[in-house]
């Protein structure tokens, strides 16, 4: 039996840039750490789809605007901290930067698509004159499954313990969350203690940081800093749906650019956790008298809901989980901030997902903060709608009688349904980087 303080604790965590980029670089810092030697002869990775996918296109926190797997790896291992785990591109320097820009230039580092590989899955080789050091991350972003040096295995390792741990955990908290219903996840908000909240609240902090670079500096498409001009312009109107959209979206122009401000990650995902939160946050500030543990326990609603999802759909999919996922957690969150029943919940998430439930994932990149603002200002819209007896019929689509059930059809469809769809989007991409010719 897990508590909410359980749940918060393993899914939910700070994390610095896109999470894919930040587990190619955790695994080379990781192999890294184990030469003595640091000039590279060669650095070869081999990542799943999803990996591919999401280190594609996004920006490098810190990193003057780099994007790919190839420079993740490589600043992953001249400054990264695998002690810092997904915040482990803190640490880089200029230094850091050159070493990198070296080391790609000189066509030392390679990248192995592995097509066909399910779930997570990361592979690193570093080789030098005289060392060869490996490690493998698989099924979650942090999970390291191995370290090898000169071909030897490396036993209890402080970064292999804690994260098998950390990753079993996980496994069983999804298995946990797949058996609950609606009823008894928002049952465990109520359990909520001071020492949750803080945590919830220094989450809020973190995101709220984001959103405020985004609205100041742009960045990315600017998305929410372009919202917020048509409504200077008279072109829109601030509601608090559009408040969401601005929200949500100018912290995702910030944290997709590269900005150096880490994200209170939900499930796995920092736009994920942008999603959760910020919606819910923008809500708030359009309401008289809330008792702030109220807000509080809603996010955290939101959180725990985001993770029931991911839970059916998997980590990585074709289906985009800040639409699906996050949008069906704030849509939660606002319609119990808003004091709905477990119905108009229940309705809300449904609503949302007979919205939603279409958006692909292809790929994290700065064109992300337009889906943040679609599914933000959708999540209100959607608890809204609860609010007022609109209400997605069982007989409609992939909406069942059940948000459980509606949540399980989800699940299928990203985990069965949309397996070629996935297969098509990557080629896409792959043609795209090598010029018409997929590899």
């Amino acid at each position: 039996m897990y508590t909410i303080k359980d749940i918060l604790r393993i899914q939910v965590a700070p994390a610095l840039g896109c999470t894919e980029p930040a587990a190619v670089a955790l695994c080379t810092a990781a192999a890294g750490s184990l030469l003595s030697d640091r000039e590279l002869e060669a650095m070869e990775l081999w990542v799943d789809p999803g990996i591919y996918k999401n280190a594609f296109a996004v920006s490098i926190p810190g990193a003057e605007g780099a994007v790919g797997t190839a420079w993740a790896g490589a600043l992953g291992f001249y400054g990264g901290d695998p002690n810092l785990k997904l915040q482990v591109l803190e640490p880089i320097t200029g230094d850091s930067m050159e070493k990198a820009r070296r080391l790609i230039e000189a066509g030392k580092v390679k990248i192995d698509l592995l097509k066909d590989k399910e779930g997570i899955y990361i592979k690193a080789k570093l080789t030098t004159a005289g060392e060869v050091a490996e490690a493998v991350i698989e099924d979650s972003h942090d999970d390291l499954k191995s370290l090898k040096h000169n071909g030897v295995p490396v036993q209890n390792h402080t970064l292999l313990s804690s994260s098998t741990e950390d990753h079993s955990e996980i496994y069983r908290l999804e298995e946990f969350l797949r058996s609950r219903t609606l009823e008894e996840l928002i049952a465990l908000v109520e359990e909520m203690d001071d020492e949750d909240f803080d945590f919830v609240m220094e989450g809020v902090k973190y995101n709220l940081e984001l959103s405020k670079h985004g609205l100041t500096f742009g960045g990315g498409l600017a998305v929410g800093k372009t919202l917020e001009l048509l409504v200077e312009k008279g072109f829109a109107k601030k509601d608090m749906i559009l408040d969401a959209r601005i929200l949500t979206s100018s912290a995702c122009d910030a944290r997709m650019s590269g900005a150096k401000l880490p994200a209170m990650s939900s499930a796995g995902s920092g736009n994920q956790g942008l999603t959760a939160v910020l919606p819910i946050w923008a809500v708030k500030e359009h309401m008289s008298n809330l008792d702030p543990k109220q807000v509080l326990k809603a996010i955290a609603l939101s959180h725990v809901v985001t993770g029931y999802i991911k839970s059916h759909t998997g980590r990585l999919s074709a289906v985009c989980g800040c639409s699906v996922a996050a949008g069906a957690g704030a849509a939660a969150g606002v319609a119990y901030l808003m004091g709905g029943n477990l119905r108009q919940i229940a309705s809300a998430i449904k609503d949302l997902i007979g919205d939603l439930a279409g958006v692909i994932c292809d790929g994290a990149k700065a064109s992300c903060a337009l889906k943040l603002a679609t599914a933000a200002g959708t999540a209100v819209q959607a608890a809204l709608f609860s609010l007022h007896g609109l209400d997605v019929k069982d007989s409609d689509g992939i909406i069942a009688f059940t948000p459980e059930q509606t949540l399980r059809n989800v699940g299928q469809i990203s985990t069965q349904g949309m397996i070629e769809t996935d297969r098509v989007i990557l080629r896409i991409m792959i043609e795209k980087q090598f010029g018409g010719k997929s590899q």
